[in-house]
């Protein structure tokens, strides 16, 4: 078990600290985080097995956070909750969680239910694809779909998409998405406009005035999720001739 590698997303910092010192004691690999923006770091650069999650961090949306980890379909999510009513154990579920654990509990069941939720992991097969609605990136065959239609993308642009996409919306300075998404060091943060430019011209409708790919002042580039979703404003066909999306319901 020494590889597997666990995050722990949680408020309390003296509930954080047991938890880890309990997960590193039977031999896993423990990162901790307190808040979401530390978390999403330490997805990007350790890529857990699992993520034991807080339903009620100060600084976020703990549910929205799931959502976007279900859409990595990288790590299993244990969500750790004062909320015992069924209500909203069943929010928890839906938005993706693995298991729900309900505050106070006992040692030996939180690390009974992470021991089950590794073994799970360890009969998963590896993501092949993630969804965004109208965007779909093939991670086998680093190919791009948007409304249905194939993009394009050269090896770096296809890199840059992906880093995007896997930030859920939020916006990453050019010095991250250098980080993440060249493979080799660059020093030069422009390159990435370069890029982004290039990357416009081949997703968005008018690449003069972006709605997909959208410049974030002071910080750097971010991917606008919601002109993905059908509801209320799909994402407009690319040179008016792509057919219209269509989202699949239920899970």
């Amino acid at each position: 078990m020494g590889s597997a590698c666990i995050s722990i997303i949680e408020g309390n910092p003296h509930l954080r600290s047991l938890l880890g010192w309990h997960l590193q004691h039977v031999g896993y690999s423990v990162f901790q985080s307190a808040d979401l923006h530390h978390a999403r770091e330490v997805f990007f650069n350790n890529q857990p097995n699992l993520v034991v999650l807080d339903a009620e961090l100060p600084d976020g949306n703990s549910l929205e956070f799931c959502q976007w980890l279900q859409r990595q379909r990288q790590a299993l999510v244990l969500m750790l909750s004062a909320r015992k009513g069924e209500a909203d154990i069943v929010r928890g579920l839906r938005a993706g969680a693995d298991d729900y654990l309900t505050k106070p509990f006992g040692m030996q069941e939180f690390l009974a239910r992470t021991e089950s939720l590794m073994r799970r992991h360890r009969t998963l097969a590896p993501p092949t694809h993630l969804d965004y609605g109208a965007l779909k990136i093939d991670l086998v065959q680093r190919r791009v779909r948007l409304q249905g239609l194939l993009i394009e993308l050269t090896p770096q642009e296809y890199s840059l998409l992906y880093v995007l996409a896997q930030a859920g919306g939020e916006p990453l300075t050019r010095s991250e998405l250098l980080r993440r998404a060249w493979p080799d060091s660059i020093d030069n943060p422009r390159t990435i406009d370069t890029h982004v430019l290039s990357l416009r011209k081949k997703v968005e409708t008018d690449p003069r005035q972006p709605s997909l790919v959208q410049t974030v002042r002071n910080v750097g580039y971010r991917l606008n999720l919601e002109v993905l979703k059908p509801d209320p404003v799909p994402y407009p066909s690319l040179n008016g001739n792509l057919p219209p999306v269509r989202v699949k319901t239920g899970s």
